[in-house]
Formats: C-alpha cells, sequence, structure tokens
C-alpha cells in the first residue's frame, strides 16, 4: 500500500517478513522492553491505557503486557495488513487490544487520554517527525509515560539497510539530535533515563564481528558513532 500523504515510508517485502521473525520478537523487541524497564526502575507503572504506536505486527504486546499490565492496549499502524497480524497476534496472546488504522502524526484519540506511549523502531519511518512528537504529547496524560526506541541515522544509513529496507533520508537523526527533540517539546528524563545499546544487530557495517572474534575492543560511549538510543520520558504535570 502507498500512502499518498507522504507522511509515512512503509516497510519493504523483506522488512514486512522480518517483523514476523522470531529475531525480530526476541533480540530486538523484547531487549529494548527490557532496557527501557530498566530505565523506568522499580515499580513499574501498572494497568491505565498504553498506547504502541507502529505497533506493526503485535509482537511487542505480549512483552508489554507482561511488564505494565494496561487495564486498556491500543496499537496503532497506517498498514491495514500489519494490523490484521496484530488482531491475530492479539488472539493467539489471548490479549484484548484495541488496533487503529491511522497515522502517528494524527492519532484519532482525546487528549489526554494515555497513560503511556510506546514507540519502538516507528520514529525513523515517520516524515513529519515533529507533528508526530506533539500528537504524543497531545494524547499523553501529565505524569504520562513516553518509552522511546529508536535507531540512529548511524545504523539507517548503512549499505545493508539501504539495500534492504526503504526510509527517509532527510529525517534520519543522531543520538543526540533524538534527545533533543524530545527536551525541546518539553519531556523531561535526565541520564539514568537514558541508554545507548551498542547491540550487534544495529552495526550494519560489519554486525561487530572484529570484536566478537576479538580483534578488536568495542570503542567506549563517545567514542563510537551510537546506532541506538532508548528514553524513558515523562510528560511533566506542569509543563512550565
Amino acid at each position: 500500500m502507498k500512502y499518498a500523504s507522504a507522511t509515512y515510508v512503509e516497510e519493504t517485502r523483506l522488512g514486512f517478513v522480518f517483523l514476523r521473525t522470531h529475531t525480530w520478537q526476541h533480540h530486538v523487541l523484547r531487549v529494548a522492553i527490557d532496557d527501557l524497564k530498566r530505565l523506568i526502575g522499580s515499580p513499574l507503572p501498572q494497568g491505565g491505557t498504553l498506547l504502541d504506536v507502529g505497533c506493526g505486527q503485535g509482537r511487542s504486546f505480549r512483552y508489554l503486557r507482561d511488564a505494565f499490565r494496561p487495564d486498556r492496549l491500543i496499537g496503532l499502524d497506517a498498514d491495514p495488513h500489519s494490523l490484521e497480524h496484530s488482531q491475530a497476534e492479539a488472539s493467539r496472546e489471548g490479549i484484548q487490544a484495541t488496533l487503529l488504522l491511522g497515522d502517528c502524526a494524527r492519532i484519532d484519540l482525546p487528549d489526554a487520554s494515555v497513560d503511556a506511549l510506546f514507540c519502538h523502531q516507528t520514529f525513523h519511518h515517520l516524515v513529519e517527525q515533529e507533528r508526530a512528537l506533539d500528537e504524543f504529547w497531545r494524547v499523553l496524560k501529565p505524569g504520562g509515560l513516553l518509552l522511546f526506541a529508536e535507531s540512529t541515522r548511524a545504523y539507517i544509513d548503512t549499505w545493508v539497510i539501504r539495500w534492504f529496507f526503504r526510509h527517509p533520508m532527510h529525517v534520519q537523526k543522531s543520538a543526540d539530535e533524538y534527545l533533543a527533540m524530545l527536551r525541546g517539546r518539553g519531556f523531561r528524563f535526565d541520564a539514568r533515563q537514558v541508554s545507548l545499546p551498542y547491540l550487534w544487530w544495529s552495526r550494519a557495517k560489519d554486525f561487530g564481528l572484529l570484536e566478537r572474534w576479538g580483534i578488536r575492543r568495542p570503542p567506549p560511549p563517545g567514542k563510537r558513532d551510537e546506532t541506538l538510543v532508548n528514553v524513558a520520558a515523562r510528560k511533566p504535570f506542569d509543563p512550565s
């Protein structure tokens, strides 16, 4: 399906298939959610309404349910075929999920109606990133939690990813630029709520092979191009 509004760059056929794999669910989604849980700290928030934007094929639903026990789980995606898979995944896991077909830059939910918003590996597909972030802010309640996990330009702009996948390259950002965008919109977090994972799959130039073979050591933070950024941020009760 093509989107005439050009607000979202859809996955390739290969990308769609990859999002159904064990590698995606176990080594990407699970790892990201576990890291976000660590950034939030204990106790994890429970109940309320949790919105998964860019939910894809619903492979996150089980992890989100088990971690946060939401009273209501909403999945939003722009691709109707993905939502069909999300519905099947929810049914398979015994999860009551509300599924919305729509755009992250135009979320069909009331103001301040969401307690937590999960955005995993979605933002780099969006053309209208600033507008989407405005929508995240709008639908979150004061004190609401934004769980943001994203790949950076250093990963997206590699030959492997360019060859097999499709993204709007002109909006890709570094980790620091994503953090600045979140802060600029008003979301609050400190260094304890930020993680810069350096996982093998996110290093598409060599997949970390030289380090795994012991030929060289991984470069430390500050000496490398960060490929991932995870943030557990809050919409403050008092935005002033």
